[in-house]
């Protein structure tokens, strides 16, 4: 049986997702989708999200870009982590606020990959963007045949 660069993408998203524990289970991150070179999650902005200011820390803004990040860059099935990366804050998020971040591949040579992430308010305002560099190292995120 063939696996479609899609089925493989998904795979790759859930078996990341079912690890995460520190963004399924103490940031409050949701998983939407995961496609070849794309990814977008949700973060719902809670008290524990707040900082001094009253307005989402920039922290976990970063987490929910850089855990996009990681699930568009990681979709191929060949294990990958940032070389680097920065992120712009342009708007505020509160509490309340649902905040998207949609991450998609801009380049990919050799083992490098250079990807954009958009992260939206639930009125499609941009609170931040974030391009991450991505650097593939050996080995795979679930076991899968060379070439399959």
């Amino acid at each position: 049986m063939t696996v479609t660069p899609q089925d493989r993408a998904t795979q790759v998203g859930e078996t990341m997702f079912s690890a995460d524990v520190a963004a399924r289970e103490t940031m409050g991150i949701e998983l939407v989708s995961v496609a070849p070179g794309r990814a977008v999650m949700r973060m719902a902005v809670q008290p524990l999200h707040l900082n001094g200011h009253q307005i989402c820390h920039g922290g976990f803004i970063f987490t929910l870009a850089d855990t996009t990040f990681a699930y568009a860059c990681n979709s191929y099935n060949r294990n990958a982590v940032a070389a680097g990366c920065s992120i712009e804050f342009l708007k505020p998020g509160h509490q309340g606020d649902v905040l998207t971040c949609e991450g998609l591949e801009q380049a990919l040579q050799g083992r490098h990959g250079i990807y954009d992430m958009k992260v939206t308010n639930q009125k499609g305002e941009v609170v931040a963007m974030f391009r991450g560099k991505s650097a593939q190292i050996p080995g795979q995120v679930f076991p899968e045949e060379v070439g399959a």
